[in-house]
């Protein structure tokens, strides 16, 4: 991976904003610090042949190859494997836009401190996911999803507009994919954790529609935030996963997964 640039801090009224952002991935490298440090031990005494195997685990859907093909698994581990695919993807995706040839001459500075941020974070939500999972499964080797291959077609990474419209649609989309997959775990640990991410994600979003429409309402849209119920979208895992189909081009299912 290669060194980002360091940005000199601009003075701009984004800056309070920017601080609370890098404060919440600092957050989260102590929580994934706290969650990797959980004993093996509390997972690996269910097998997959048990016949008393509950609920929560899939039935004995571990993640893993099934007919030839990775399955992300079902329940609890099946939506922590579905979140590091999610989190593959987006820390991806900002680790090719911030070493874009055209980054520091084509977006703000302001772009370019947030951007960076968000860089950080995603890639330390991706490496979360994959040291949590590699302490719960019971057969990592074989069970941990392996490192996915992503195509963005045609997407000039050095275009502000071209960059923000995906950033703006990857940070929507994995915002209402937290906010889908709650209802599907049971462990409450993971569950707040979850909860915490989402969050991160959540402020993610709004700041990335706050620099494509400066001083609007847009980081909080109609189209994101129901007006009624005040709720956020909500997407299950197979709307998410046909939406970020049109990125990942490594092969893997969701048979387990609503």
């Amino acid at each position: 991976m290669k060194n980002v640039v360091k940005i000199q801090k601009a003075e701009s009224s984004f800056t309070d904003r920017r601080k609370f952002l890098k404060i919440s991935g600092l957050t989260m490298v102590g929580t994934g610090l706290l969650l990797t440090g959980c004993n093996k031990d509390d997972y690996i005494f269910i097998s997959p042949n048990d016949a008393n195997l509950t609920s929560k685990y899939g039935g004995g859907h571990f993640p893993g190859v099934k007919n030839g093909v990775f399955d992300l698994g079902g329940n609890d581990l099946g939506v922590l494997t579905y979140a590091y695919a999610l989190e593959q993807l987006e820390a991806d995706f900002y680790t090719k836009v911030v070493n874009a040839s055209g980054f520091t001459s084509n977006f703000t500075a302001e772009d370019q401190q947030v951007l960076i941020d968000l860089y950080h974070h995603e890639v330390i939500h991706r490496d979360f996911f994959k040291a949590t999972l590699s302490a719960a499964l019971p057969n990592p080797k074989k069970q941990l999803l392996p490192d996915l291959a992503f195509d963005y077609g045609g997407l000039n990474f050095s275009s502000r507009s071209e960059v923000l419209a995906i950033a703006k649609a990857l940070e929507d989309t994995g915002v209402a994919a937290y906010n889908g997959a709650g209802r599907l775990i049971s462990n409450p640990e993971y569950l707040l954790l979850a909860g915490k991410i989402v969050s991160v994600e959540a402020r993610h979003a709004s700041a990335i529609r706050s620099l494509i429409n400066p001083n609007s309402k847009d980081f909080a849209g109609d189209d994101v935030v129901d007006t009624t119920t005040g709720l956020d979208v909500k997407k299950n895992p197979s709307e998410v996963l046909a939406i970020a189909d049109g990125f990942i081009t490594t092969p893997f299912t969701a048979l387990y997964l609503p």
